[in-house]
């Protein structure tokens, strides 16, 4: 074994650990932010509740823990009340039911996890605006043109549900947003906007909206994240030449951008207040979109984007981890929910926490990913 892989079965073995560790408290609970060293818990649904679950499957998945199976699929039955109460429910959807329903199907071949992920990406696909060439986001109805970069994560439901079925239909839907995010979204430096808005009637363009990013122009670091990892799933599904080149030029703005360090600040354009406060779920979730990236290009290019993928979750494991604390549930310290709103700021977070374990996971030789 390498040196280099020693770190990764380290990190791997200790985040085994914390994680049957933390679930003897949260067991079939839905956790989000950590405070007080605590994860508070959540509704089932709150846009995060797929990923305590799907956290418990990645584990499950190395060792068969019968305990960590039950409370992930507890999770997932908790959920089925949504899928007849659309209020409660919005673009999240496919963070929802992929690492809930979809993820219990991959792993175990079960029949009613087809069926509630086949009904959620239904519910997912109603969202679709035909003008606009959107998934909306939000409910209510001063929000109904609105649509946000963080739902290129929600598209692999959608992939799935084709190429489950054989019914292109879902496909189109994903494939007309992700163009949609492609043409205003995206700056020519590869940074993207967090919210566009739109006529919901027209389809014409709005308005750009700051959203959790420090200003409309802005350079909000999750959002880059979503975007590169996203965009990658979507040349994964389709081979559209189009999305691989979107993710490698948000990609290139990301790492151009990191600090020494290698975990990003929460944004990048942020006032001289807020650069030095990082998003650790930020980098967690780069690091998976950069090792996906780096299976679909060639060469120097590829080791670039696996090595910075590497280097990432090795900062996030040796200098934000938590694993010695008696007194910190969550894995990755430093994460950033919504720092305009002050808004669970310094703190673990459950999407850093489960990217940070998919990317182990992924360095274990798992090739298997739920999305």
């Amino acid at each position: 074994m390498t040196v280099e892989s020693n770190w990764v079965q380290e990190a791997w073995n200790q985040t085994k650990a914390k994680v049957k560790h933390v679930h003897q408290r949260i067991g079939d609970g839905f956790p989000h932010a950590s405070q007080n060293g605590e994860y508070r818990l959540e509704p089932a649904s709150w846009w995060t509740a797929g990923f305590w679950p799907g956290l418990l499957w990645l584990i499950y998945q190395d060792t068969q823990d019968e305990d960590l199976k039950a409370s992930a699929e507890s999770c997932e039955r908790q959920l089925d009340v949504l899928l007849t109460d659309s209020n409660k429910i919005d673009h999240d959807i496919g963070f929802m039911w992929t690492l809930t329903s979809v993820a219990r199907y991959k792993i175990l071949g079960s029949d009613d996890s087809k069926r509630r992920a086949l009904l959620a990406a239904n519910l997912l696909a109603a969202r679709f605006n035909v003008q606009g060439k959107f998934i909306r986001a939000w409910n209510g109805k001063d929000v109904a043109g609105w649509a946000i970069i963080d739902c290129l994560m929600n598209l692999p439901l959608l992939y799935w549900a084709s190429n489950t079925t054989g019914d292109p239909r879902y496909k189109h839907v994903a494939t007309n947003h992700a163009d949609t995010v492609l043409k205003h979204f995206y700056r020519t430096d590869g940074s993207v906007a967090h919210i566009v808005s739109f006529d919901p009637e027209t389809g014409e363009k709005l308005e750009v909206k700051g959203g959790q990013g420090y200003s409309p122009e802005s350079a909000w670091s999750r959002g880059a994240a979503w975007a590169i990892y996203g965009m990658s799933l979507s040349y994964h599904y389709t081979g559209n030449q189009q999305y691989l080149n979107g993710a490698k030029k948000t990609a290139q703005f990301f790492l151009a951008n990191l600090p020494q360090d290698y975990v990003p600040v929460w944004d990048f354009r942020s006032s001289e207040e807020g650069r030095t406060v990082r998003d650790s779920s930020a980098g967690a979730c780069a690091a998976c979109g950069l090792l996906l990236l780096a299976e679909q290009v060639d060469g120097d290019e590829a080791r670039i984007y696996s090595e910075s993928a590497k280097k990432i979750l090795h900062s996030l494991y040796t200098n934000y981890g938590a694993w010695e604390s008696k007194t910190e549930e969550g894995l990755i310290l430093h994460g950033t929910s919504h720092y305009p709103e002050k808004q669970n700021v310094d703190v673990p977070l459950i999407y850093g926490d489960y990217y940070f374990t998919e990317g182990i996971s992924l360095l274990m030789g798992n090739r298997d990913r739920f999305w």
